[in-house]
């Protein structure tokens, strides 16, 4: 956690704002792809790509 306050942090003082997005759809697709390993859910995970 305390590398996400800090992340959050550099993001508030630098006025990078446009990070976000591109920070939560790596988390996204990070999750798809743990997800797709390996359970029943495989299959509708590749239907989306």
């Amino acid at each position: 956690m305390d590398f996400l306050s800090e992340l959050w942090a550099f993001m508030r003082v630098r006025k990078k704002f446009w990070l976000a997005p591109i920070i939560v759809f790596l988390l996204v697709f990070g999750g798809l792809l743990i997800l797709a390993q390996g359970t029943a859910v495989a299959p509708f995970v590749y239907t989306i790509f």
